[in-house]
């Protein structure tokens, strides 16, 4: 329903409802995922990350109050860059990223005990082969109805590159070239090897797939030299699972204009926010002719909430006090490859002569803290809670007016929220923040449809790929001629920037 206002007198004009944001609980499968030390705070359970209640119970809790997914993170390889070099001990007391177990078994038992909650998982192409990528994500897509998307990153540790066999990280952007590979071969197998008529199960017959209606792919190409299928899965409720990404390098960026269904972008400022999701809409639409507003992109964000801003405030420093200082170094250290164990506390890193440290905090000075003077211990403070991203400390109002205004200056289609604690975070902010973001009309009250795909609850449209997205160009519909295995379209692969 759209409502009316008047203007100076004249006849009412339309006011367009605000627009609804979409909202995941970011979390990993760790004891300390953006801030560590936090796993002895008495609220925390992150401990028990390797308890399947853990995951079932939250689960629950976020999907009865309307949580469009669960988005979990991964690594592969530990934080070993602080006061190293392949020093993990820094990381181990507080739990940062470390150990952290693989996301996607936990699904199964989740979606059994939700209804409408998606599970985004993220994988890498990189250290992964497409065939096998599929075969799993296809299989739980089936066991969660089609609640399963995929996030999609290339992996950037040294120490997962080595414990897979290589001396050091591939090149960023030969990882994404790798990737948009990757990409062909899996939509290959999920879009182009079985019709959507081909699982008959007609038992009076004795026939389960119908004869002619399943065909290998015959995959040429320069990473993955022969993949000749078919798919080992008949195709599951999305065939391709709804495709997250997150990446906002220049190569990042068209790769997820390509392939993304929704984009994970960060920031400190939303004006500068605002550059990176431009840049991707106009990429999606100029270059590969998909609509812009088909693509969601969600910003990540720490929330801290309570009922009032002092109470807030009051529940921050609390927090903070369980922060662990070595352990917010050695996740620094992992994300950027700078070791600050070298300066002291309370040296000035904008002047040293290290030109990436600089540039961060050079970054930083104009985005996050102006005027702060950035030394280590400055750095510890800002990034012990939530990380490197942005936070809201205050009550319901508060954290919904900024909420809000980022929301309009970037651009925004949500937030993938980051907890503190968990459980604590997310079950503050169904308390507090979500009835005054559903009193604006910003987070909807109820779900339209039951047991959607994360398509459907995502794009507002069916389970599978829209047809302007590139993957719906490899499926094999019933009375249509197949592209040829030897032709541009199917059989060899086509690189995403020329070389």
């Amino acid at each position: 329903m759209t409502t009316t206002t008047t203007v100076n007198g004249s006849n009412p004009e339309p006011t367009p409802k605000p627009k609804q944001l979409i909202l995941n609980a970011f979390v990993m499968n760790t004891p300390g995922h953006l801030s560590p030390g936090l796993w002895t705070h008495p609220r925390n359970k992150t401990a028990d990350h390797t308890k399947l209640k853990f995951w079932t119970d939250l689960a629950q809790l976020l999907d009865n109050a309307g949580f469009h997914a669960l988005f979990v993170a991964d690594v592969l390889g530990g934080y070993d860059v602080y006061k190293g070099p392949q020093n993990i001990d820094p990381a181990l007391a507080s739990g940062a990223q470390f150990p952290v177990t693989d996301p996607l078994f936990t699904v199964p038992s989740m979606a059994a005990v939700t209804k409408n909650l998606a599970f985004g998982i993220t994988a890498s192409t990189t250290y992964d082969q497409p065939y096998t990528h599929a075969r799993r994500f296809s299989t739980v897509d089936h066991l969660a109805e089609g609640r399963v998307a995929w996030n999609i990153v290339t992996s950037h540790l040294d120490s997962a590159a080595r414990n897979l066999g290589l001396d050091a990280q591939i090149e960023h952007d030969e990882r994404y070239r790798i990737a948009d590979e990757f990409m062909d071969v899996v939509y290959k197998l999920w879009e182009g090897s079985f019709q959507d008529s081909a699982v008959v199960r007609d038992v009076e017959k004795g026939i389960y797939i119908a004869p002619g209606t399943v065909r290998q792919i015959h995959h040429r190409g320069k990473y993955y030299k022969s993949v000749p299928g078919p798919h080992l899965v008949d195709p599951s409720p999305q065939r391709t699972p709804f495709l997250f990404q997150a990446g906002i390098s220049k190569s990042g960026r068209e790769f997820g204009a390509k392939h993304a269904e929704a984009i994970f972008v960060g920031g400190t400022k939303p004006e500068i926010v605002r550059q990176s999701v431009d840049a991707i809409r106009t990429l999606a639409k100029e270059k590969f002719g998909r609509d812009p507003r088909s693509i969601k992109i969600l910003s990540a964000i720490t929330l801290v909430v309570a009922e009032t801003d002092e109470a807030a405030q009051r529940k921050h420093d609390e927090l903070l006090s369980y922060g662990n200082k070595e352990g917010a170094l050695a996740l620094l250290g992992g994300w950027t490859g700078l070791d600050l164990s070298k300066y002291g506390d309370d040296d000035d890193l904008a002047t040293v002569e290290d030109s990436k440290l600089q540039g961060l905090v050079a970054l930083w000075s104009k985005t996050a803290a102006p005027g702060t003077k950035w030394n280590k211990a400055q750095i510890v403070d800002f990034i012990i809670m939530g990380g490197m991203g942005a936070k809201i400390v205050g009550g319901p109002k508060t954290v919904a007016d900024e909420l809000e205004r980022w929301a309009e200056v970037a651009d925004l289609d949500g937030y993938n929220i980051a907890h503190v604690t968990n459980p604590g975070s997310f079950e503050d902010i169904i308390e507090f923040l979500l009835p005054e973001l559903q009193k604006r009309g910003l987070f909807r009250t109820k779900v339209e449809k039951e047991g959607a795909t994360a398509r459907e609850a995502y794009l507002g449209h069916g389970p599978w790929l829209r047809d302007d997205h590139y993957g719906k160009k490899f499926r094999w519909h019933a009375g249509k001629e197949p592209p040829s295995y030897d032709s541009p379209e199917f059989g060899q692969y086509t690189p995403l920037s020329p070389e």
